[in-house]
């Protein structure tokens, strides 16, 4: 086994990410933002290579790192003795009729946060917490109705698509598909 070499991402436009299929015949996806790059895939038992998280588990984490970050920064500003943020989250569909909230829907998207505080903190201070946590940018985006507009783009070759194919083959090559490494 060949180990990958490690290459440097192309780049990216500041408030564009890119999602690159790896292989034709998985479902691992790479995923890079310009500064950031990972993989995400699905787990062995629906279907993937288990390379990375699925994309609700994606999902979740975009949730809890939103969630923290707010409550901390909340916190920060106010001087409050909180020492450590952890945030649980678990997705599932529920039926519709289970819902007292539910518009003609047979299932329903669930999401569960716990979020731990650990300090000093007073029960009004860990109330506020609460609410703020679930005023999150990204808990505000998920909780309201959601514009997804999706085109074809033209096949077209770019700096960006031939950098990109080059290094993907250079760390992921096709006589060694399962050497990922995207770790420094």
């Amino acid at each position: 086994m060949t180990s990958p070499q490690k290459f440097d991402a192309p780049p990216v436009p500041p408030g564009l990410v890119v999602v690159a299929e790896m292989k034709h015949d998985g479902l691992s996806q790479y995923l890079l933002d310009g500064r950031h790059s990972f993989l995400a895939d699905e787990p062995v038992e629906s279907g993937g290579a288990d390379d990375g998280p699925s994309p609700y588990e994606l999902l979740l984490m975009s949730l809890g790192a939103c969630t923290s970050m707010t409550v901390r920064l909340f916190a920060r500003r106010r001087n409050w003795p909180l020492e450590r943020i952890i945030v649980r989250l678990r997705h599932s569909r529920v039926h519709a009729a289970d819902c007292e909230h539910c518009e003609e829907k047979s299932m329903l998207d669930h999401i569960d946060v716990e979020v731990e505080l650990n300090g000093a903190l007073t029960d009004a201070q860990r109330a506020q917490l609460k609410a703020i946590a679930e005023k999150c940018p990204v808990h505000r985006t998920l909780s309201s109705p959601i514009s997804i507009a999706t085109t074809l783009a033209p096949v077209q070759r770019t700096d960006l698509d031939a950098r990109l194919d080059e290094a993907l083959t250079e760390t992921f090559p096709a006589s060694d598909p399962t050497a990922v490494n995207l770790k420094p």
